[in-house]
């Protein structure tokens, strides 16, 4: 049938017509049902789209809901989750909701474990802009850092402090030991923040 999907949608209709007067033969039903199912899959790829378009556009959960059928803002934002790709390779969308949540526990943990130790990260962003023998990359974080530096929030020191220790030369091991422990430290405080969103989830 055609490409197009509002024609196939209209050829589709016929032939639910003829199958309803007893008209329609079996090969135009099979054809028909084909092409009903690529319209469906290629309309579904198109629902999580237009939801991201509206909250990029500034549209809040509880104004998408009703465009969705849904009752409240946490049921659209679960609809979308439910939807949307994964990009972690998760395969149902139940796991995509799970994947989802549990970022955000280790996030909101993690931010949370920074602003507490902002004197700490402030410190180190403060001696990595003094380092001295750092190549281009090296050097292309330590600026990020001061830049980040200048900012209220703590947070996005730790990415380019992660980035800086990954491009440090040989005579600042011992910086970039300290660096490994921040972020070994904030991966475990995320880790606690997934398990500890996961057992309250098991105990409900």
């Amino acid at each position: 049938m055609d490409a197009d999907p509002a024609r196939t949608v209209r050829t589709v209709h016929d032939v639910v017509a003829e199958a309803r007067s007893g008209a329609a033969e079996p090969e135009r039903l099979l054809a028909a049902l084909a092409a009903l199912r690529a319209v469906r899959e290629e309309m579904a790829a198109w629902e999580p789209e237009l939801i991201a378009a509206a909250r990029a556009g500034g549209a809040s959960w509880t104004a998408i809901a009703p465009a969705l059928g849904v009752a409240s803002r946490q049921a659209a934002e679960r609809r979308f989750l439910r939807l949307r790709p994964s990009v972690t390779g998760e395969n149902t969308g139940e796991a995509r909701v799970d994947a989802e949540r549990d970022r955000r526990a280790g996030d909101r943990a993690v931010a949370e474990w920074a602003r507490r130790n902002s004197a700490i990260l402030r410190q180190l962003a403060g001696q990595a802009g003094a380092l001295d023998g750092l190549d281009g990359r090296a050097r292309e974080s330590a600026d990020r850092l001061s830049t980040a530096l200048g900012e209220n929030d703590v947070t996005g020191l730790l990415a380019p402090l992660a980035d800086l220790r990954a491009h440090l030369p040989r005579e600042h091991t011992g910086f970039a030991r300290r660096l490994g422990e921040i972020g070994a430290h904030t991966d475990q405080v995320r880790r606690d923040a997934v398990d500890n969103r996961r057992d309250r989830q098991s105990s409900t």
